[in-house]
């Protein structure tokens, strides 16, 4: 545990220290919200099949997966530049085990996702009226910050193995573009609004179960079916990703 905490320090007051990242994370989701969010104001209240709740229920947990998606799969690249700096050699010599290396990191990385999520949860407040129950908004937060260190892991995993910042980007982005479009964020995939096709399809996506079950949760029902077949598919992703992760830093560090 205390190795964990040493990385995590490390790892966020080096994140800290050059808040651009945290800020630049935050603009595109404010994007969307501002120039998109009032699009689809009328489908959400004239359009049959959306999930239960309003436009910014529907949205804003959306908003909070999207900036996981887009900013826990590219971490794996900061890991190769540490990598051709030597920061990677000289943790090898040092106590610290490869599941603390990876927790630390990883933990760095869903804390700075939970730190924009609460920003955007305020925005919408500010803004546009959203007021999520506490018990809701911070089971939807553990769901993010679980799903954001599945999602790193698997992204400093693939890093490790195939060594080189461009073949590295070439494979995130078509992986990260079908569990974007296939997760319902922008627009949920319901059975009513979605081809039978793009649905059966979508349901083969674990993210897309892990955002219905954060919808569930940010509203406040914690009866609907969704919320345990998200968090079943959740503890999946997050056991096997941070084993994969565990097992290539024990590798590396052989």
């Amino acid at each position: 545990m205390r190795d964990i905490w040493l990385i995590f320090c490390r790892e966020l007051n080096h994140r800290l220290r050059n808040p651009v990242w945290l800020i630049m994370g935050l603009v595109q989701p404010v994007l969307y919200m501002f120039f998109f969010g009032p699009l689809v104001e009328k489908f959400v209240a004239h359009t049959p099949g959306f999930p239960p709740g309003g436009t910014w229920t529907i949205f804003a947990p959306a908003l909070m997966v999207q900036m996981v998606i887009i900013g826990s799969t590219f971490v794996g690249v900061n890991l190769l530049v540490e990598y051709r700096a030597g920061v990677f050699d000289r943790f090898r010599v040092t106590p610290a085990s490869p599941v603390a290396l990876l927790l630390g990191k990883v933990l760095t990385v869903a804390t700075t996702v939970l730190m924009q999520s609460c920003l955007i949860v305020l925005v919408c407040h500010l803004a546009f009226g959203l007021n999520p129950s506490l018990a809701g908004l911070s089971v939807c937060l553990l769901i993010v910050g679980l799903l954001s260190m599945s999602l790193a892991s698997c992204s400093y995993a693939i890093a490790l193995r195939v060594k080189n910042e461009e073949g590295v980007q070439a494979l995130l982005n078509a992986f990260v573009l079908p569990l974007f479009l296939l997760s319902g964020t922008l627009l949920p995939i319901t059975a009513k609004l979605a081809p039978r096709w793009l649905w059966n399809l979508s349901r083969l996506n674990p993210v897309a179960h892990v955002m219905d079950a954060s919808r569930a949760s940010f509203r406040g029902d914690f009866g609907a079916a969704a919320l345990p077949s998200g968090l079943i598919a959740l503890a999946v992703m997050t056991t096997i990703s941070l084993w994969w992760g565990v097992a290539t830093f024990s590798r590396e560090n052989n």
